[in-house]
């Protein structure tokens, strides 16, 4: 196991330990994975976040024979749709999916999320869709899912949850929290009368503004020129030289 790939299944962890910290998910019902070159790395089934560790996350390759994993548990129940999603979305770097409050409460009325918020735009279009009902675990409700998704960063699972996806894990985070908050935005606006939805040009126009909106890449390192390096080097040598008696 490289540093990298050691530092990312921590990552996975601590990722999985806010989530239910934060209300956004409740005991071990919610799972993650990421993307680590040409193997994607999941929580394990049935373990509590507080008890992980790295060496328990599993591993399994994105190319190959569908199914294996490699690690001391088996990967989650719900490995099917994040390994499809992985195959099919190059573009995405993680996977979060949760049984959040509101978003499972939508789910549960098979309401799909329209544009009562411009925020919506970070998820690809004017609506968040409900993928119809399909029992955990199975390859049918993966290929319900993949379906709700084309040209979405995240969708609804009838009678079940939700799904956010990102090109890293905070990304993904960030959709799952801005998905929630949607959901619950939605749900307490359905007990009014004069709700307003915005239409798909304003959508449409916000998203060519998100390019600078939400979670960032970190700015690229400036490289240090070997001249630089040399005068920190001997300025630090400088320092460092004991006082003649």
């Amino acid at each position: 196991m490289t540093r990298e790939e050691k530092a990312l299944r921590a990552a996975i962890i601590a990722k999985a330990r806010w989530m239910n910290a934060s209300g956004l998910n409740q005991g071990t019902s919610g799972n993650i994975s990421a993307r680590s070159d040409h193997v994607m790395l999941i929580t394990p089934t049935a373990t509590p976040y507080d008890a992980m560790t790295p060496e328990m996350i599993a591993a399994m390759p994105i190319e190959g024979e569908y199914g294996a994993w490699a690690g001391p548990l088996k990967p989650s129940t719900e490995w099917r749709f994040h390994l499809d999603i992985m195959k099919a979305r190059p573009d995405v770097g993680a996977i979060v999916h949760t049984h959040s409050t509101y978003a499972t409460v939508l789910a549960i009325a098979r309401k799909e999320i329209p544009a009562v918020h411009y925020m919506i735009a970070a998820f690809g279009g004017p609506t968040i869709r409900c993928a119809p009902y399909a029992r955990y675990g199975t390859k049918e409700l993966s290929d319900l899912a993949l379906k709700a998704l084309e040209g979405r960063n995240g969708c609804l699972l009838a009678n079940h949850g939700m799904i956010a996806l990102g090109a890293d894990l905070d990304k993904a985070m960030w959709l799952a929290v801005e998905f929630e908050t949607l959901a619950r935005q939605y749900y307490l606006a359905l007990a009014l009368e004069g709700r307003s939805i915005l239409t798909d040009e304003q959508i449409a126009e916000v998203a060519r503004g998100f390019a600078s909106y939400g979670v960032q890449d970190p700015p690229p390192k400036k490289p240090v020129s070997p001249r630089r390096r040399t005068s920190a080097v001997t300025s630090l040598r400088t320092r460092r030289r004991p006082a003649r008696a």
